[in-house]
């Protein structure tokens, strides 16, 4: 199954994470399968068609109501060889409640059977014992069978190391491979310290190569909704002043202009006499619908980004005031959302937008910082 998210629910105002997966629920009066979302959260609770627990996913499971594989798909073959096959082990009910169930514990922030089975891996790593080999095969076990081979996260050897060692000795590895013998044991302990010193070695580099990442968590990021104020703007405009419809007299390339807004739609135009219609537009609308209907200049799609950086810089620099509300947002992801402007400049549904206005605000934010502003708060 592959898990999709972040989704949450709200239960007395606090909010549960969750995730979903895509599984196959029976319309029991058309008698036939369509694909439904599954949803899981950190409480334990598991919805499809209807509100449910693990138990209850079971039991829909076992009455046909949920399938976790297309019941109208011809069944699998199985591999002739188990040992030579190179695909996981078929996805079953069993092992699909294994996996929500751990799903759960990782909504909720608990260990899951795959930190389990990391930390069984440094413990056999460490001794090598009879014990510890035991206590991993045990932890290997405890992940669901279709999933096993992913363990290792190595595409190559998959779990097989895995499976050698937890093979006695003169026996056949999965009952029809090779037979285990004391080289082939020793060269699975190699492959697994072999294997920390790769990881040793790549977090050495990663250290390295990620220098100048942040050290410590940012701010959660900020929405800039798209607002009207029919009674006029409040005093305090708060956030809204970072929008490029905000009202605030600017002087960008050898022209003034009431808004953002008017700047960027009065330099998109080809004729002198549009440019100075939507530079005197009496709002922000106004210029909008003005400066899109009129002829656009030639070179426009290459140079609006630069024009848009270039206006914002302007609204910030020369306006100390508006340059603290920026500031004060800190290092926080800035989304630029709206309906009335392209997706180019917002934040749109299915990642479709590409919220480049969003973006141009960090940038500034960035230089304002860079130039020893400081924020109202002093950070």
């Amino acid at each position: 199954m592959t898990w999709r998210g972040p989704t949450f629910r709200t239960v007395d105002g606090e909010r549960i994470d969750g995730a979903w997966c895509h599984v196959w629920h029976r319309d029991e009066w058309r008698d036939t399968y369509v694909v439904e979302d599954l949803l899981v959260y950190a409480d334990g609770t598991v919805r499809c068609e209807r509100t449910t627990d693990l138990a209850g996913l079971e039991r829909m499971l076992d009455r046909g109501l949920v399938a976790v594989t297309n019941p109208a798909a011809p069944a699998r073959e199985e591999p002739e060889n188990k040992w030579e096959s190179r695909s996981p082990a078929p996805l079953t009910q069993e092992g699909f409640l294994l996996e929500v169930a751990d799903k759960i514990e990782e909504l909720a922030g608990r260990p899951t059977v795959r930190d389990r089975f990391r930390d069984a891996i440094e413990r056999f790593r460490e001794t090598s014992t009879d014990a510890d080999r035991s206590l991993l095969r045990d932890a290997y076990l405890a992940i669901a069978p279709h999933l096993r081979i992913y363990c290792l996260g190595d595409m190559d050897r998959q779990d097989r190391p895995l499976r050698i060692l937890f093979t006695d000795l003169g026996e056949p590895v999965d009952g029809d491979g090779p037979v285990a013998t004391a080289e082939m044991h020793r060269q699975a302990l190699d492959y697994f310290r072999d294997r920390e010193k790769a990881v040793a070695r790549a977090r050495e580099r990663e250290t390295v190569r990620h220098a100048d990442d942040p050290t410590s968590p940012g701010s959660p990021a900020i929405i800039l909704n798209q607002i009207h104020f029919p009674n006029g703007r409040p005093a305090d405009p708060g956030l809204s002043a970072l929008r490029n419809d905000f009202p605030v007299i600017l002087h960008h390339a050898d022209g003034t202009y009431p808004s953002v807004h008017h700047g960027y739609w009065a330099l998109s135009t080809a004729e002198e006499a549009d440019r100075l219609a939507v530079r005197d537009a009496p709002t922000a609308d106004a210029a909008h619908e003005l400066g899109a209907l009129a002829p656009r200049r030639e070179d426009w799609s290459d140079v609006r980004l630069a024009v848009m950086a270039g206006l914002l810089r302007a609204k910030f620099t020369q306006h100390p005031a508006l340059a603290e509300i920026l500031l004060g947002t800190g290092d926080a992801r800035i989304s630029y959302s709206g309906y009335d402007e392209s997706p180019y400049w917002r934040t749109a549904r299915d990642d479709t937008g590409r919220n480049w206005v969003g973006r141009l605000l960090e940038l500034v934010r960035s230089e304002l910082f860079a130039a020893g502003i400081s924020s109202p708060t002093g950070e």
